[in-house]
């Protein structure tokens, strides 16, 4: 890789030049021209998240996150205590956490949910969405502004905008 400052010759993947030091990290990077390759690697996420997500606190029973899940249609809830964003709730979390457990009336959320989840900002693109939920496994990612939970977003949610760009 060549320094655009001074012309030297680096390994590629170089952060910085080995004589004069500048950066050479966006050299690498790959810029999008256009269609359905600049959707993914320009648009945020914010054009996609469900914003007002069905949220549940650590204290309430899976009974009651159950309910919330199926009167919303969601494959998961986000867990809020105070404002902040300590946990998620996902129907994976109910499959394999919950299977021994006679009543779910019993279990307080906080015994079977995701603590600190990974989230991701609002303006985050959807490219770095789905690196983030391809790594991680998930299929759901709490979305942040400001440090406060304001939405979800799904890998459902993000196929269903990918497509309507690529038809």
């Amino acid at each position: 890789m060549k320094c655009p400052d001074c012309g030297a010759e680096n390994l590629e993947g170089s952060d910085r030049c080995e004589v004069c030091m500048g950066p050479l990290q966006t050299l690498d990077v790959p810029h999008p021209k256009e269609g359905f390759q600049a959707h993914i690697m320009l648009d945020p996420i914010k054009d996609v998240a469900v914003f007002h997500p069905a949220t549940v606190q650590s204290s309430d029973s899976v009974w009651h996150a159950i309910q919330i899940m199926g009167e919303r249609r969601a494959g998961c809830v986000l867990v809020v205590d105070e404002g902040k964003l300590t946990g998620i709730l996902s129907e994976v979390d109910l499959l394999f956490r919950m299977s021994a457990e006679p009543d779910p009336a019993d279990l307080k959320v906080s015994q079977i949910m995701t603590p600190d989840p990974e989230s991701i900002d609002e303006e985050a693109t959807m490219a770095y969405a789905l690196h983030l939920m391809s790594i991680g496994g998930y299929r759901h990612l709490p979305v942040i502004s400001e440090n406060r939970s304001i939405g979800i977003l799904s890998i459902k949610d993000l196929l269903r905008y990918l497509n309507q760009h690529l038809v």
